[in-house]
């Protein structure tokens, strides 16, 4: 039993380093380290006890390792390392600023064709628009039916669908 205590010890080690690798930046030194250990705790396993030992030490790295590292990954993101700060509208946080809102509901004239994207001249400001997919003409009177993602989405005024 003794003899296979130095083997499991390096095996824990590089485990840890392993871990230690998604948390440190190493430009890959902590993984040559890893590999480094677990290639020596194989080597002694074979050298030193058997080959039948030696495999299985092997079998058991191929289920346990990624296991292990999987397992680590998920402590890792419940711990104070990790960041645990969320933007959300409830705290105010918009992607979209709050200037495009006040064209919501105004009139414009397209300034050019809108196929469907295009420049618009709403509340005096030339600002670019989109249709929902329908060709408007350059000139023709618009009205802005919503204000999402960035993107004022344009109608043509008069049609009957404005909301």
């Amino acid at each position: 039993m003794k003899a296979y205590l130095i083997p499991i010890i390096l095996q824990l080690v590089g485990v840890a380093v392993v871990i230690a690798e998604i948390i440190l930046p190493s430009a890959g030194l902590l993984t040559v380290l890893a590999l480094s250990i677990f290639g020596y705790s194989l080597y002694l396993v074979f050298q030193e006890i058997s080959p039948v030992a030696g495999i299985v030490f092997v079998a058991a790295d191929i289920i346990m390792i990624p296991t292990l590292v999987v397992i680590g990954i998920k402590m890792l993101a419940r711990s104070p390392v990790t960041l645990h700060t969320e933007l959300s509208s409830k705290q105010g946080v918009t992607s979209q600023s709050s200037e495009l809102d006040r064209y919501l509901g105004q009139e414009g004239r397209a300034l050019t064709d809108l196929r469907p994207a295009g420049m618009a001249q709403i509340m005096d400001k030339r600002v670019d628009v989109v249709t929902r997919g329908e060709y408007i003409e350059r000139g023709t009177d618009l009205i802005v039916l919503a204000v999402t993602a960035n993107q004022i989405v344009v109608r043509k005024r008069g049609d009957g669908r404005e909301h």
